[in-house]
């Protein structure tokens, strides 16, 4: 997300209705919307590798993995994001709908101008998502994965990975080495 916003309060469903039509993406925060800047060459391949293994293990299984299009509302914080990769196992979503609502997991890649917002407000908006079980924050400038997850009393527990580890993704029961999310990326030797 940028900082490059509009002064004008503007409902959900006036964005929705402009963000069908409007050629670059916006997010929305309480009536404010925000455009967002390209991604780099690392950061598309780092999501893309990671949806490619998501969509091959949840197909059949009833979850929906979807990439960087799709977004997540957050209703209770009046909030529309675009995740870099987002895991609904939820039959509430399975809608023709421009987004989704009940998502279990939530990855994004951070960039050196997203890094502190990802970690923090961001963060704290998408704890408010009563379904989400695990949040994933991928740097694309060195070998380093950082898991949270919501743990049985509902507090979010830190499960950092880095070169040569195994990456396990509890919310959707799936691991894979670090190395296959940086595959084409950075040189992990």
């Amino acid at each position: 997300m940028t900082f490059n916003k509009s002064d004008i309060y503007v409902s959900p469903e006036s964005y929705l209705e402009g963000e069908k039509i409007s050629p670059i993406k916006h997010e929305y925060k309480q009536g404010k919307i925000y455009a967002m800047a390209g991604a780099s060459d690392a950061h598309n391949i780092i999501a893309s590798n990671l949806f490619a293994l998501l969509r091959n293990y949840v197909r059949g299984t009833g979850c929906r993995v979807y990439m960087g299009e799709m977004k997540v509302r957050i209703e209770q914080a009046n909030i529309f994001y675009y995740p870099d990769v987002m895991v609904t196992c939820d039959e509430r979503d399975r809608n023709p709908d421009d987004f989704k609502r009940y998502p279990c997991l939530i990855i994004e890649v951070l960039s050196p101008t997203t890094q502190a917002f990802d970690r923090s407000d961001k963060f704290a908006d998408y704890r408010t998502l009563e379904t989400l079980q695990e949040y994933v924050l991928i740097h694309q400038e060195k070998v380093s994965v950082d898991s949270f997850r919501r743990n049985s009393e509902g507090r979010w527990v830190l499960y950092p990975y880095r070169k040569d580890e195994e990456v396990e993704l509890a919310s959707v029961n799936f691991s894979c080495r670090i190395a296959a999310l940086y595959e084409d990326v950075l040189e992990l030797s």
